[in-house]
């Protein structure tokens, strides 16, 4: 639904929850490979739930893969749930391992590294992206062109 100004008046005085139907997603990383995830060039799982300004998505990364080199301008917080790497963030190599928690700040360079050579790297992340989206489709994402450094 999209208001303006002359809008104003329908403000309510008294707030009611909204309860969508759906509530629920089972099943979350039995969908890690599809056009996102080839897109991105690594898995990823999109948790279908009718967040109107969270998403929340798990990352997959096989041994010694990485994410491309990319920024956006929506926070990002990440969860380890297994694997050991780094982020780097900018200049700033962030190191993790499972259980730690990882923020990458609004349109900083980064890309997420599994760095062992046999265990596979997966990750909760939590963005605010569709609240931007929901404000008038403003979520951006940039790929720098090579692996090797920024644009």
């Amino acid at each position: 639904m999209h208001f303006s100004s002359k809008d104003f008046a329908k403000t309510r005085a008294v707030l009611l929850a909204q309860v969508p139907e759906r509530l629920h997603h089972a099943g979350v990383t039995e969908q890690f490979h599809g056009a996102f995830s080839d897109e991105r060039g690594h898995g990823v799982a999109l948790v279908e739930l009718p967040s109107r300004t969270l998403s929340l998505t798990i990352g997959h990364l096989r041994p010694e893969q990485s994410t491309r080199l990319h920024r956006h301008n929506y926070e990002t917080i990440l969860y380890i749930v297994k694997g050991q790497g780094y982020t780097l963030v900018e200049d700033r190599k962030i190191e993790w391992k499972a259980g730690d928690a990882v923020y990458v700040p609004v349109w900083a360079w980064h890309r997420h590294v599994n760095l062992h050579a046999k265990l596979e790297a997966e990750y909760v992340a939590c963005e605010n992206a569709p609240l931007l989206q929901n404000l008038g489709e403003i979520a951006l994402r940039e790929e720098a062109s090579s692996q090797e450094g920024h644009p």
